[in-house]
């Protein structure tokens, strides 16, 4: 009797072993970060009153966040997030962040130049981008699909969102999955959560 429980049992091992193989190996080859999509084509002046564009990022991974100078609510915090996040990786020649303004009419090479030093942004690859204000919000709406907009009601003048995306040596916008295997897209800037989960996908891109 024994014998016959002995090979039962084997039996159904060796079944669920072989129905569960191809689950694992789509579960192994799974990739960690989902492809969003490719950074759209840029081009503006950062705080060095040099010229940034895509190619100013090959072959690192950096993040992107919409913001400005003068910004009394959440920026502050987001800036704050991302200075952590520089700090993680001080002196990692392939990271980077590209902080574009919503407010360029204001937001002059010398005023962020003056606003990264206030804000301790050292890291020679963190670049504070200013321009044409119609290419930037195309770039943020559209590009990005994170929401900017001028807006008389809103604190400092402006609406915008506090979402970070992040971005792989190719160019490609990269988020994680959450819990129902959807891409969560873009990182939440003023959540302390979300930043240890944005620092550990930058680890895995590096």
């Amino acid at each position: 009797m024994k014998n016959y429980t002995y090979v039962w049992v084997s039996f159904i091992i060796l079944i669920f072993g072989i129905w569960s193989v191809p689950k694992i190996v789509a579960y192994l080859s799974k990739p960690d970060l989902a492809v969003i999509g490719k950074v759209p084509d840029f081009s503006f002046t950062n705080q060095n009153e040099k010229t940034i564009n895509n190619a100013s990022y090959k072959g690192k991974v950096y993040v992107v966040e919409f913001f400005f100078s003068t910004c009394p609510s959440i920026c502050p915090i987001m800036t704050g997030n991302m200075v952590k996040i520089q700090d993680e990786f001080f002196g990692h020649p392939n990271f980077g962040v590209a902080s574009f303004s919503i407010n360029p009419l204001y937001d002059t090479p010398q005023v962020l130049k003056e606003y990264a030093k206030a804000n301790k942004i050292t890291n020679p690859n963190w670049n504070l981008l200013t321009g044409d204000i119609d290419a930037i919000y195309n770039l943020a709406n559209k590009g990005f699909s994170l929401y900017v907009a001028e807006s008389a009601e809103a604190e400092g003048g402006f609406e915008h969102s506090g979402y970070f995306a992040l971005i792989d040596k190719e160019g490609n916008i990269r988020s994680r999955y959450d819990s129902f295997e959807n891409p969560i897209v873009f990182y939440n800037g003023l959540d302390d959560k979300e930043i240890i989960k944005l620092k550990d996908d930058i680890k895995k891109l590096l």
